[in-house]
């Protein structure tokens, strides 16, 4: 039978939704002092989100307080939980962590809000929290099966070894990627990303997460890396390894994908290291030789920054079906437009509209938040169905639903 959440559990956590906005972030970040007090709970999360100007206690935070405004209506919550899994498996989250994350919000609501926190709210907080946490300690425990089950699949860290470099532009490399073991991978849905645990010396354990960029093939993966100011992981990808570094990986995973069957014209958005997921999914339509209309449009710098130009152009050049658009927000001296771009400036809300079918076609969304805010908003305001938006960024994703 399914379980369900007593009317006064659901009465008492919607009643504290005021305390949650005026003190919701400083609980956030009560608990994650009470969990990172935990070294193995610690190095289970990427630590560059954390910290005062990190962005996932803002991204908690939020979450927190949607899913007490919604716990009458979890409903809507749906396509939150199942992101929310995803990050889970990467991270290798098992249900033996869910009890020292329950600990810890229970006791940093009680530490902030004081005697407002009565017996009775902890109680009803302590209800929802496992009543959410069993659903998603469901769902994780079914894609580690999926992951464990399929051609290639593993659970855990497994050794992958770099097989080669490749320098795509001034920003961005790429590594190749084959397992230590030599036995096939899973062949992964275009979009979705791989979990690394990298052993930096002279830190912690550190974890990221980084978009496949190639299509599946079952023997290998590519990554394409931005190197990012005083980007801890990506600062020692570029400048730390070399081919034949061993690095631990994670099967793949995310909820952001493009499915098996497009019966649409399909739309690939991106702008600056976004296009990593645009090409394995334009990969993959190639290979499959789509009939139906596929454009890729990228927005970034310059020729300079500009990664896997030529690479994208051999694939829309060979498929009567995909077209590939470039815009350069700032084009270099030099740089000729029909030849080196398409067009300068940025992608304008105008110009999306206008040059792209929003009547019919499914958008895949890739970029910075200010990017991914402007195209989402300017597709949904021009009668786009959510159901054809798709997006992902590089970061905690709630923050953008909060923004």
């Amino acid at each position: 039978m399914t379980k369900t959440l007593s009317n006064e559990a659901i009465a008492l956590v919607k009643a504290t939704v005021p305390a949650l906005e005026a003190h919701g972030l400083d609980i956030v970040h009560e608990m994650y002092s009470r969990m990172f007090e935990n070294p193995e709970i610690r190095d289970l999360f990427n630590q560059s989100h954390h910290g005062s100007s990190g962005s996932q206690p803002r991204a908690l935070t939020g979450a927190i307080l949607a899913y007490a405004s919604n716990i009458d209506n979890l409903g809507a919550l749906a396509p939150a939980v199942e992101r929310i899994a995803q990050k889970h498996v990467g991270l290798q989250i098992l249900p033996e962590h869910y009890p020292h994350v329950g600990e810890a919000l229970l006791g940093a609501i009680k530490a902030v809000l004081g005697d407002a926190a009565t017996p009775e709210i902890l109680e009803a907080w302590g209800e929802a929290y496992w009543f959410l946490a069993d659903i998603l300690i469901a769902r994780e425990s079914m894609v580690y099966h999926e992951q464990r089950e399929a051609d290639g699949g593993w659970n855990g860290w497994r050794d992958f070894r770099i097989e080669a470099i490749v320098n795509e532009s001034s920003v961005i490399k790429s590594f190749i990627l084959r397992p230590v073991d030599g036995k096939a991978v899973l062949r992964h849905k275009p979009g979705q990303y791989l979990t690394f645990w990298f052993d930096i010396p002279g830190q912690p354990p550190v974890k990221r997460n980084y978009s496949i960029s190639n299509a599946a093939n079952g023997e290998t993966y590519r990554i394409s890396v931005k190197r990012e100011p005083q980007g801890l992981a990506s600062g020692w990808l570029h400048d730390d390894t070399a081919v034949g570094t061993v690095l631990k990986v994670a099967a793949p995973a995310g909820e952001f994908f493009l499915g098996e069957h497009t019966d649409n014209p399909v739309v690939l958005l991106s702008g600056g290291v976004g296009l990593t997921p645009m090409v394995a999914m334009l990969e993959t339509l190639a290979e499959r030789g789509t009939s139906h209309p596929v454009q890729y449009i990228h927005g970034t710098h310059d020729r300079e920054t500009h990664a896997m130009r030529d690479h994208v152009r051999a694939l829309a050049d060979s498929h009567s079906a995909i077209s590939a658009i470039d815009f350069h927000q700032t084009p270099l001296a030099g740089e000729v437009a029909g030849v080196d771009y398409d067009f300068a400036g940025i992608i304008s809300d105008a110009w999306l509209l206008a040059n792209t079918p929003v009547d019919k076609a499914d958008y895949f969304i890739c970029g910075p938040r200010p990017f991914l805010r402007a195209a989402v908003s300017a597709l949904s305001l021009a009668g786009v169905p959510s159901g054809r938006i798709h997006y992902e960024f590089f970061g905690p994703a709630d923050e953008l639903l909060a923004a």
